[in-house]
């Protein structure tokens, strides 16, 4: 991929660490939480619950601009959040039933081990900076880790623009279970649904589809994209996601690609439920 923009990040596989015990968890908390508060000029002096701590760190990192992290900082993150991710429990492709290479699955896209998870960024690309807010874009980069803002950094810096609506730049899944995370911007819908929004849409499939293709993957799970504070109509999100899906499987049948519709709604997964079983 000599001269892609993807020469600015690493995409070889991110290794897993030894996972934590309850002890060194709670060590591992306190440390991270006294590096952040360190690194805004305060000072660690207040007792806290072990959850409470851990909202902090979630918290601050969230707030945190991208910005290099020491190798021993990141090891501490690493451990901690990979014990985490342990913990929430991993699901494979492979147990997911699929027809026709499409599944429906609904759940934590956290806990999926697909090669791709898509994540619903926004054009800055560099994730949610409102504390421990639960949209996805906050919850993959406070999974993944502080390394996941400082890729998307470097590659919109590298393309010198916000990311357009309906492309994809794809990074590392770093402390996920997955091992890259796709994120693409989709339409925000103002007033009525427009025709634009409709295509960007339809785009930030397709988007992602051709990234998974160009990168050899063989499993790739979609968020249900715009469907929450962008305002898209869960309905017509649904039929326009399939509805994609199937035009670019068809146009591709030699990606032999596992698709992966996740919800987390229950409204979601009805919908979708109706939409696959007429397909």
């Amino acid at each position: 991929m000599s001269g892609h923009i993807y020469d600015v990040v690493d995409l070889a596989p991110y290794p897993r660490p030894e996972p934590l015990d309850e002890k060194e968890k709670a060590e591992a908390t306190d440390a991270l939480l006294k590096w952040l508060l360190r690194e805004r000029g305060l000072i660690a002096a207040f007792s806290a619950t072990p959850q409470k701590k851990r909202e902090l760190v979630r918290g601050y990192m969230n707030e945190r601009p991208a910005h290099p992290v020491s190798r021993e900082i990141l090891a501490l993150q690493d451990r901690l959040f990979w014990t985490e991710s342990l913990e929430r429990g991993i699901v494979s492709p492979s147990d997911i039933p699929a027809s026709d290479g499409l599944s429906l699955w609904q759940g934590d896209i956290r806990r999926l081990a697909a090669d791709g998870i898509v994540n619903a960024a926004n054009k800055g690309l560099l994730g949610c900076f409102l504390p421990n807010h639960n949209c996805i874009d906050n919850v993959i980069h406070s999974a993944a880790g502080m390394q996941l803002r400082d890729d998307c950094a470097k590659l919109i810096a590298a393309q010198g623009h916000e990311e357009e609506c309906g492309d994809c730049k794809l990074t590392r899944a770093y402390n996920l279970p997955a091992r890259y995370v796709l994120h693409t911007v989709g339409p925000m819908v103002r007033r009525e649904v427009t025709k634009e929004d409709r295509a960007l849409l339809r785009s930030c499939y397709n988007a992602c589809l051709d990234t998974a293709l160009e990168m050899g993957l063989h499993s790739i799970a979609f968020c249900c994209i715009s469907t929450g504070v962008f305002s898209f109509p869960q309905a017509e999100a649904a039929e326009i996601a399939t509805g994609a899906v199937m035009r670019w499987k068809l146009r591709h049948p030699e990606a032999g690609l596992h698709v992966i519709f996740n919800t987390f709604l229950d409204s979601d997964t009805v919908i979708y439920k109706n939409i696959l079983k007429h397909l």
